[in-house]
């Protein structure tokens, strides 16, 4: 979404620096400030302000903004105002003023329904594997008598999940030689005197508990590890402290200062540091119970945020901290934020269920399967034709638990879906703004659907792009179904077209905006219809930048659509009594254009064909 590039030694590192998207009770304000990002420009790239060039190939430098795409030298975007327009989109994004959304433990994956079964997912899993495994060999072949490997865990999660790294020693070190290494392999940059290393067995390994931990009995160790042959494995552990100081933040409070510093002892409990902060930023005269302390942790994958206890110990809550991960610990921050009764309110939207069913049939299939608690679950809205409805819960716990069961739920023999679904409110939305809501079909086109995912989830609001293999046009025209106005572009064939058509169709009287314009992007194989449209034979890998453009400034031409009935076949003569269940009538939609009959006699023995061996068609 960010196209945040990183190493894959570095991903567990990474602080997601991503585009605020949408409005999550914590930081809501209906201006946007530019979301300044550094490097990546290309060398002939000009300063919006001065008008020189910013970009380099050879270090980081100049800045780009990462919703309207301007272009500044680290000195000159100071100057330049801090609102941000959107840029030449501005009339096509969906503000993210405009998107509510409760995400607390959902993570970006889940936020802007990204698949998880991607390849490139499977990929990155195999390097992170590799990098672990890879070292290895490498070191172990590399390695002479007086060396010797180590494997490093950096605190118990690592040990559950067997991820470590390997450093490689002198046989006969000093204990302050080894930890620095350890430390060095984790980038850990404090100081080396107050951790130290203890070693456990296999056997250990799965009880959490840790041998060896008085310094004595760890000096004589360190001699007999090195005599090993075999990687030895050790855990970098914190010493215990009595007193430390701590870093409180001041979240969204108006103070002008980014932080405070505290000293905490072993009797200092979350409600004492929240006393003896409060002073410091000015708040003395407020009540205590108006704030909480909240530990945040900043991973690679998600923002964690978890409200403390106020007779909690902080020495014993930083302890846990660096016993789960000493790395973790530098990813942690305690802000302290003022109460507020923020109403918790997840949409679900579950698809895959028995069409044609009512709201309280729906409900029990829920209950039953799901075992939903209805004091804090509803059905907000039913689609029967599509056997689909939309759950509103209260609790996060509760959307988190229900959300990863449906993945692993089947009805009538059918796997159901499930897909975290913004509130847009409509409300906000400026006058002149006609959001595009965007459609693709990762599979069209030789895998191109999948890189103009991307490109589309970078350039607009991700919460305006939905891939089509994930819970199908549904859940898209449900999240713009109180827009007043707004535009359509499908990106696939003419099948993929067809399909977002025909849901159009079947739930239009829901929406406010009936009749949505719809452009296509062809990236199927025959693209009549966006010939006819004169949308081009086929994309061919133009910049998805200049199509959104072209979208914006296309036309709007009517299209003839039939709706035909087709009617119920009468039952035999010779059935008893004309028992015999007829067909019931069926509904279908169809495009209609000029077509000389052969065009169609083609494409349908193509798609045929192409049906019963797929392996054979893998390009246009």
């Amino acid at each position: 979404v960010c196209e945040l590039h990183v190493h894959t030694d570095c991903i567990l590192f990474a602080c997601s620096d991503c585009r605020q998207c949408h409005q999550d009770g914590h930081l809501d304000h209906d201006t946007y400030h530019h979301h300044w990002r550094e490097g990546n420009l290309s060398s002939s790239a000009r300063c919006e302000f001065c008008k020189k060039t910013c970009g380099s190939s050879e270090v980081l430098s100049g800045m780009r903004c990462e919703w309207c795409g301007i272009l500044a030298h680290a000195a000159c975007c100071v100057i330049v105002p801090p609102e941000c327009t959107f840029g030449r989109l501005r009339n096509m994004i969906l503000p993210p003023s405009c998107v509510q959304l409760f995400s607390r433990n959902f993570s970006k994956l889940h936020c802007f329904r990204i698949s998880e079964n991607l390849q490139t997912e499977s990929d990155e899993d195999d390097d992170v594997d590799g990098s672990t495994q890879g070292p290895t060999k490498d070191i172990q072949i590399s390695t002479d008598s007086s060396k010797q490997t180590l494997k490093i865990f950096d605190g118990n999660d690592a040990v559950k999940r067997n991820q470590f790294r390997l450093i490689s020693v002198p046989r006969i070190a000093k204990n302050e030689e080894v930890v620095e290494a350890a430390l060095r392999a984790y980038y850990i940059n404090d100081d080396q005197q107050e951790y130290e290393l203890q070693t456990f067995t296999q056997q250990v390994l799965l009880s959490d508990d840790v041998i060896n931990r008085n310094d004595a009995a760890e000096d004589s160790n360190l001699g007999s590890v090195f005599r090993e042959s075999v990687p030895e494995a050790w855990i970098i552990r914190a010493k215990p402290k009595d007193e430390e100081v701590i870093r409180i933040y001041p979240a969204w409070l108006k103070v002008g200062m980014a932080y405070v510093s505290l000293r905490v002892n072993k009797d200092s409990t979350v409600q004492t540091v929240i006393k003896e902060v409060l002073p410091l930023l000015g708040r003395q005269t407020e009540c205590l119970q108006n704030f909480k302390l909240l530990e945040v942790l900043m991973g690679s994958k998600q923002v964690q945020r978890m409200v403390l206890d106020n007779q909690e110990l902080i020495l014993n809550r930083l302890k846990d901290i660096r016993k789960t991960s000493i790395r973790q610990m530098n990813q942690t921050r305690f802000y302290i934020v003022e109460n507020s009764k923020s109403i918790v309110q997840v949409n679900l939207f579950v698809g895959g269920l028995p069409p044609q069913l009512s709201p309280e049939e729906y409900t029990n299939i829920l209950k039953e399967e799901l075992a939903i608690k209805t004091n804090v679950v509803s059905v907000s809205h039913v689609y029967q034709a599509q056997g689909a409805v939309v759950l509103q819960i209260s609790c996060f716990s509760e959307a988190e638990r229900i959300y990863m069961l449906v993945k692993d739920t089947v009805v009538n023999d059918k796997p159901l879906n499930a897909v975290v679904i913004p509130a847009v409110m409509a409300s906000k939305i400026p006058q002149n703004c006609c959001p595009l809501l965007v459609f693709v079909n990762p599979k069209s086109g030789g895998l191109k659907g999948r890189d103009l995912l991307y490109s589309f989830r970078k350039l607009l609001n991700p919460h305006q792009v939905f891939e089509l293999t994930n819970g199908g046009p549904l859940p898209g025209f449900h999240t713009f179904s109180k827009v007043p106005s707004f535009r359509v572009l499908v990106c696939g064939g003419d099948g993929t077209v067809g399909w977002v058509l025909g849901a159009l169709e079947e739930i239009r009287h829901k929406l406010v905006c009936s009749e949505p314009s719809v452009a296509i992007l062809p990236l199927g194989t025959g693209n009549d219809l966006g010939r006819v449209l004169r949308w081009g034979a086929g994309y061919s890998g133009e910049d998805p930048y200049s199509i959104l453009v072209s979208v914006d400034e296309a036309d709007d031409v009517l299209m003839d659509r039939w709706t035909i009935l087709l009617d119920a076949e009468e039952p035999a003569e010779g059935a008893e009594n004309g028992i015999a269940e007829p067909e019931p009538p069926k509904i279908v939609q169809m495009n209609n254009y000029c077509g000389l009959g052969i065009d169609a006699e083609l494409s349908l023995d193509f798609h045929h064909a192409r049906e019963e061996e797929p392996g054979k068609f893998n390009s246009r």
